[in-house]
């Protein structure tokens, strides 16, 4: 390989790095950049493995929502939900150590992700409505909306617990987050709307 061949490929690999903020191998594959090369510039101290597959800029900033763009970057069906949602719209004490993850009943979950994920399933409009798309990382990321992840938390109490879904929702009616209206629409996707009811009444 030549030097301006060399000088060629590592000026196409930063671009595609810079570009996509976290890019996957085959981002590199797609432009002609062999694999190999991406260890050389790691070794070079230019690119960072942040998971597998996975390339980012090595003088790069971190946000404190950094996972949430690996997440997305490794599970590209997924969406950002329940107490990662939460914390994302700020309607919550908790911090959670995970990634929470929403994906479709069928759909394929990893099994060594980059970031430490939590995995919920659903189907129909559970799965696909209350989606707002947010740039992290300049990565596109999926997130559920206020309304939805507060209706998912009850729906998903028995896992993440009664009194997490009950303070979202009192933070959400205080901060107006979202409308009761919206609540409810949702509540009703997710068949919830009984057991939200009362403590929205309670709250008003």
């Amino acid at each position: 390989m030549t030097v301006s061949t060399s000088g060629a490929l590592k000026d196409r690999a930063l671009d595609i790095a810079r570009e996509k903020g976290i890019a996957r191998a085959r981002d590199f594959d797609a432009v002609g950049i062999p694999r190999t090369y991406l260890r050389r510039l790691q070794d070079d101290g230019l690119l960072v493995r942040t998971g597998r597959g996975l390339y980012q800029l090595s003088d790069a900033e971190w946000t404190e929502a950094h996972s949430f763009a690996e997440a997305a970057k490794a599970v590209s069906h997924g969406t950002i939900c329940l107490l990662s949602a939460l914390r994302f719209h700020n309607l919550t004490t908790q911090l959670p150590h995970e990634i929470w993850m929403l994906i479709g009943h069928k759909k394929w979950a990893p099994t060594n992700p980059s970031t430490s994920l939590r995995i919920v399933r659903a189907t129909g409009d559970a799965l696909t409505t209350g989606i707002e798309r947010h740039t992290i990382e300049q990565v596109e990321v999926p997130i559920t909306n206020p309304a939805k992840t507060v209706a998912d938390c009850f729906k998903y109490r028995n896992q993440i617990g009664l009194d997490v879904a009950i303070e979202a929702l009192r933070d959400c009616l205080r901060k107006r987050s979202a409308k009761v209206d919206d609540l409810m629409h949702f509540a009703a996707i997710d068949r919830v709307q009984n057991v939200m009811r009362p403590y929205i009444e309670a709250t008003l």
